[in-house]
């Protein structure tokens, strides 16, 4: 088996190669080609969880499971707040041969299925991306998607000003970009073409009347039911597209806080967006319409970035250890 750290990841899975990647799986999720029950999540203590996500990529193809856990005050640590692994088996005779850090593979797969998403569901002139949040996942959104937009501006806003004026002055000498902290999150809103929120907040912080016809928002801070990043009148006036259609039944919070309200039914939830891949889908109907891609992160998004990894390691010549 081989043990696959956080360099290796971070050195081979780019952001192209992930957003190729997460769009394979999300189309193998689609098509029937995969295997999963819905994650199981252990909650603790202080907003503190452990995840378990097993799947399988076809009757005969690998398959594994991530273990994770999410410790939401590891920043102030210097540490991601997902710790754990994605262990890989062999199809042929179910032995382990990689685990793979999970942490470093969350943090770019997030990402990259948020613009991979954005790429299909947002006006291909969207060019004003606003980031709602300022930890890890907002870099790793703004890698991702100026993969796939050229972004003119990137405003960056939260609930704290010195935090999203710090995340501003970083990215912006990292890549070139013209990125702005926002202290007023409405005003930030406002501007953009695309909305990702990323944050682990309880209450709605983006709300239906901040954002201009034509956006598209990727929601994805919240994983579980529970905690909503946006407010049930925006999700009852978009165009909403899950990554996996019984997860955001289930687990999907701001669905299932405008469901409870009376807004919307089952029914809202359009599709997945593996059939929008598959041209099965429209992204949009229209320019000027609200689209919404609620991502809960999908197992299959990890299986095929482990797949990759484990034979990118094996070619590597990365040294196995006996199990």
């Amino acid at each position: 088996m081989r043990v696959i750290g956080r360099d290796f990841v971070r050195q081979h899975l780019t952001y192209p190669e992930a957003i190729r990647l997460v769009r394979a799986g999300m189309m193998i999720l689609s098509n029937g080609q995969s295997l999963q029950p819905l994650r199981s999540i252990l909650r603790m203590a202080e907003g503190r969880m452990f995840g378990l996500m097993p799947g399988a990529l076809g009757e005969w193809d690998s398959f594994g499971a991530k273990l994770v856990s999410v410790f939401p005050g590891n920043g102030a640590q210097g540490l991601q707040s997902h710790q754990g692994g994605i262990l890989m088996f062999e199809p042929e005779t179910g032995k382990p041969v990689a685990l793979v850090h999970a942490g470093e593979v969350t943090g770019i797969r997030t990402g990259a299925a948020s613009a991979a998403a954005t790429d299909v569901m947002a006006r291909p002139d969207a060019s004003v991306l606003t980031l709602v949040g300022y930890g890890e996942q907002a870099a790793s959104h703004l890698h991702a998607i100026a993969q796939i937009r050229t972004l003119k501006t990137v405003w960056v806003t939260g609930r704290s000003a010195q935090k999203a004026d710090a995340f501003a002055r970083e990215q912006s000498a990292l890549t070139g970009l013209d990125v702005r902290a926002e202290p007023d999150i409405a005003r930030a809103v406002e501007q953009a073409d695309i909305v990702c929120t990323i944050t682990a907040s309880a209450e709605p912080l983006v709300t239906s009347d901040q954002v201009k016809p034509g956006t598209h928002v990727n929601a994805v801070g919240s994983s579980y039911a529970g905690p909503v990043e946006i407010d049930n009148a925006l999700v009852a006036r978009a165009r909403f597209i899950a990554d996996h259609r019984a997860g955001a039944l289930e687990q999907g919070a701001e669905f299932l806080s405008a469901k409870a309200a009376g807004l919307i039914d089952d029914d809202h939830v359009v599709g997945e967006i593996g059939q929008v891949y598959l041209g099965q889908l429209a992204g949009r109907t229209s320019a000027d319409e609200v689209t919404v891609y609620k991502s809960l992160g999908h197992i299959v998004q990890d299986l095929v970035c482990g797949q990759f990894l484990a034979e990118k390691a094996e070619a590597a010549g990365l040294p196995a250890l006996d199990f």
